[in-house]
């Protein structure tokens, strides 16, 4: 995938959503992986011809495990003219070896989140941006569906009343696949994350199962997407569609 195309799929999740407006500044959460980093360029490359002026920042909150190198990320943000931000935290410690829990991605993600969110305010951001893509999208539905009996997934604008900040989802319309590609395209500098829990979750269950259904049913993925868009689920913002 081209970055042009990377910014055809991003503003149109932006403008059908209403993500972005005059004078936003918005927190983007690099995690280190392809997904963060492509949502970097996205953002980026939009911010230069968005009719809507708006600021980025890059974030990373570093959990604390050894060997994560952020050097090559550094050098990006520098290259992009992105200031970038590194949170030193313990989470890594806490979940792994103080309270050794038995399913960590959960409460990891819910200490990472609320650091990352703190981190935002106190550079003056009102945004927050999640690299979250159309595989996600599905995923989260199935997962919903599997373990909590519902249809459901996550909303592409969501404002957290209690810290006062609006999360964003601008790679939704954005295939997984065509993130891989960007990624080897462009040369990311991908961080490998050193967690133990990495690739070994409930979220990696969801997205094997539809690569299975997938590759069976040619097609299912872009039409249980197109039925979560289309569903009208609680909690999602008006859709504006086919705005250009």
């Amino acid at each position: 995938m081209k970055l042009q195309q990377l910014l055809s799929y991003t503003r149109r999740a932006v403008d059908e959503y209403q993500m972005i407006g005059e004078g936003d500044r918005i927190a983007v959460g690099i995690s280190g992986g392809k997904d963060s980093l492509t949502l970097l360029y996205a953002l980026h490359g939009l911010k230069r011809f968005y009719p809507k002026h708006f600021e980025i920042e890059a974030i990373t909150v570093n959990l604390g495990f050894p060997g994560f190198d952020l050097s090559a990320i550094r050098a990006l943000c520098d290259e992009l003219g992105v200031r970038y931000t590194v949170v030193d935290t313990e989470i890594g410690k806490i979940i792994f070896e103080d309270r050794r829990e038995s399913n960590p991605c959960s409460l990891c993600a819910k200490m990472r989140k609320g650091s990352f969110n703190q981190a935002a305010k106190e550079l003056g951001c009102n945004k927050v941006a999640y690299a979250h893509h159309k595989d996600d999208v599905v995923e989260t539905m199935l997962l919903s569906l599997i373990f909590e009996g519902r249809f459901h997934s996550f909303s592409p604008r969501t404002y957290l009343d209690r810290m006062d900040l609006t999360v964003i989802r601008p790679m939704m319309f954005v295939d997984e696949a065509d993130v891989i590609g960007f990624k080897n395209k462009y040369a990311l500098p991908v961080a490998k994350s050193p967690c133990p829990a990495d690739g070994h979750t409930k979220r990696e269950y969801a997205k094997n199962l539809l690569r299975q259904l997938n590759r069976e049913h040619p097609g299912c993925k872009e039409r249980m997407f197109t039925a979560i868009i289309s569903g009208n689920l609680e909690g999602w913002p008006e859709r504006i569609p086919h705005v250009r």
